[in-house]
């Protein structure tokens, strides 16, 4: 069996390994990229970030067109939401971007396997496809497997009846009734999808409050802003049984503490309880790659594994699980194998919840500061007191910036609001060179615009006090 070599072999084509792999070729490195599936891009392109984005947006304007454009003067008839289309719109979306990717190995000389790899040690990586098996030779060997949902034992997902992120994602109707088990990210934007086009959507907690590793200002907010969206929530509540009905659906009960068992129908059930790292077939024992406790790949601030030229980036290691957290460590990887001094930094990685309005954050939290003893100021400043959010109709949120009490170093920022996603950049690219409310404040910002709501805060940290309240 002929084995061909590479400098770079990546086992994985999500946003992590398809990144890397493009960057290395750049580089000069010849590169090799297995993925099982059809599609590059990883769970975030095919089943996760992009397809929920396509219908969030989709529903945002079914929910904008029947509730809020007669206010600006539009007069329209009802509007109806054509399942079929909205899904065909979705998919279309998803292999566009995907063939985008194609072309770009392409365009790079990028050798594609589609297959499962397996490490053999040596710099060995057996693969396994459909039709053939081979053995590809690596100099260096990047390990971008990604993350797969985490199941419940006593309710595995069918994706039709229960279902994961990923069956919700494919409903050929609005179901009447669905309950979320988990109120992280994917529970909140999928469950605001259904919501808006009309299903009966109950999100159930275990922890006390939703997003456990948001702000619990941000988490409170969000949740007051879907609750009023017709969204129920029960946070601090065990599921105690679940029972498939003979009609179909199921029938849940679940308890808040201390409080009797509510039982209700439901025609679908989402498991939404978070990503366990995929780490499963890869011979990493065989190869010597240890992992850590909670079953990540270990890997040191090179992102270097136990074994010899072995690397492994996003989801399967420590920190969030965020595409672009993935890209920025394949992107710095691949520089350093280069030779270059590239850096990565953890502290400034944002993320965004894209309910409508979007919630985004950026370093601690008040309670992660609170915890750390460090000594510190905090600034709200509302978009009700925001010109172009006035102009837009859509008032609600704010800005919550949180700066040490020494020189106003800016250590974390949580916003509420159309668009949050876009406005915390602005934030993250501050706190990225050390900066300072001061700093923030004494930038001019266009008016009238939305990001006016982050220099007011600033303001009132650096000033003492806003302009516009």
């Amino acid at each position: 069996m002929t084995e061909e070599s590479f400098d770079i072999v990546i086992i994985g084509g999500g946003p992590g390994g398809y990144v890397a792999a493009i960057r290395g070729a750049q580089l000069g490195f010849k590169v090799a990229v297995i993925e099982k599936r059809k599609n590059l891009g990883g769970t975030c392109l095919n089943v996760g970030c992009i397809p929920s984005k396509a219908l969030l947006q989709a529903s945002h304007h079914y929910t904008f067109i029947n509730n809020d454009v007669a206010k600006f003067g539009v007069e329209v008839g009802k509007a109806k939401m054509n399942v079929d289309t909205m899904m065909k719109r979705k998919d279309g979306v998803v292999k566009t971007l995907a063939g985008g990717i194609d072309g770009l190995f392409k365009k790079n000389k990028i050798t594609r396997f589609q297959g499962t790899g397996t490490l053999l040690g040596g710099g060995k990586v057996a693969i396994k496809g459909k039709k053939e098996e081979k053995i590809v030779n690596g100099k260096n060997i990047i390990i971008a497997t990604g993350s797969a949902v985490r199941q419940l034992p006593q309710l595995t997902a069918d994706e039709k009846h229960v279902v994961s992120s990923t069956g919700a994602l494919e409903f050929d109707k609005v179901p009447k009734s669905m309950a979320i088990i988990g109120g992280g990210v994917i529970g909140l934007e999928i469950g605001s999808v259904w919501a808006r086009l009309g299903c009966e959507v109950t999100v159930i907690e275990r922890q006390a409050y939703i997003g456990t590793t948001l702000d619990q200002d941000l988490a409170r907010e969000v949740q007051k802003i879907l609750t009023a969206q017709g969204m129920h929530f029960f946070v601090d509540t065990e599921v105690q049984e679940t029972k498939f009905l003979s009609e179909g659906g199921f029938n849940v009960c679940f308890s808040e503490s201390n409080k009797k068992a509510l039982c209700c129908d439901f025609e679908k059930i989402m498991v939404s309880i978070g990503r366990v790292p995929y780490t499963e077939d890869l011979g990493l024992e065989d190869a010597g790659v240890a992992l850590e406790k909670n079953g990540m790949i270990q890997v040191d601030d090179n992102l270097q594994t136990s074994a010899e030229n072995i690397y492994a980036v996003g989801d399967c290691i420590r920190g969030p699980m965020l595409a672009h957290k993935a890209e920025e460590e394949g992107l710095c990887l691949v520089e350093r194998l280069a030779g270059h001094d590239a850096r990565l930094n953890y502290d400034v990685i944002p993320s965004i919840i894209y309910t409508h309005p979007e919630a985004a954050s950026v370093g601690k939290t008040e309670g992660e500061v609170k915890a750390d003893g460090t000594d510190y100021k905090v600034a709200k400043f509302p978009f009700l007191a925001n010109s172009r959010a006035h102009t837009n109709g859509d008032t609600g949120g704010w800005v919550k910036l949180i700066t040490d009490n020494v020189d106003n170093r800016i250590i974390g920022c949580h916003i509420v609001s159309a668009d949050a996603g876009t406005l915390i950049q602005e934030v993250v690219n501050v706190m990225d060179f050390g900066g300072t409310a001061n700093d923030l404040a004494m930038i001019c910002h266009a008016h009238p615009t939305l990001n006016e709501a982050v220099r007011e805060a600033a303001l009132m940290i650096a000033n003492g006090t806003a302009v516009h309240i």
